[in-house]
């Protein structure tokens, strides 16, 4: 045996009995407890259901919320591209020099710009339109003109599905068209 040998062996033992956990200091700890082993070998059947139960009611909850965000996203893309239809309107009467008119058919749910073609909106999608007396040729049709100076007849187009509510102003005097959720 080594000179010193003993002292290093006992400071071995103490720094792995600073390292172990308290559970494991004594031997008996270490036998394994039938009782224990019982409970915590996993989670019960309500456990599981609970659990089931609440990612079931989280998953409802983001698709309701993403339906309704997809709603309201189709509706603001079908004003924006019926607002850029009449902006369109307006630039072609001014260019040629021309009066030029943009039709709404409520009934079918589309519109038409100017030397354009039927433009349908989305299913389920609401239309209305307020303008001048003279530029409803009928119940179901609607029609703003755009005349050469860039001024036009004027009026509002809302866009409707479910509670999203949308309404395209168009101004009389300068012809301006914008957007405004309502």
């Amino acid at each position: 045996m080594r000179l010193g040998f003993g002292n290093r062996d006992r400071g071995f033992d103490k720094a792995r009995k600073r390292l172990l956990p308290a559970a494991f200091a004594n031997s008996e700890s270490r036998l394994p407890n039938p009782r224990r082993a019982k409970r915590t070998r996993g989670f019960t059947l309500l456990e599981m259901l609970a659990v089931i139960l609440l990612i079931g009611i989280a998953a409802a909850a983001a698709a309701v919320s993403v339906s309704q965000g997809l709603a309201s996203a189709r509706v603001r893309a079908a004003s924006v591209e019926l607002a850029a239809a009449l902006r369109a309107t307006r630039a072609q009467a001014i260019v040629k020099g021309q009066q030029q008119t943009f039709d709404l058919d409520i009934k079918n749910a589309s519109y038409r710009a100017a030397g354009g073609k039927q433009v349908a909106l989305p299913e389920g999608m609401r239309l209305s339109i307020t303008s001048a007396r003279e530029d409803q040729p009928d119940d179901h049709t609607g029609r703003i003109r755009f005349f050469p100076d860039g001024s036009s007849t004027g009026g509002h187009v809302v866009l409707q599905q479910g509670e999203r509510r949308w309404r395209v102003n168009v101004a009389w005097l300068t012809g301006a068209v914008s957007v405004v959720n309502s």
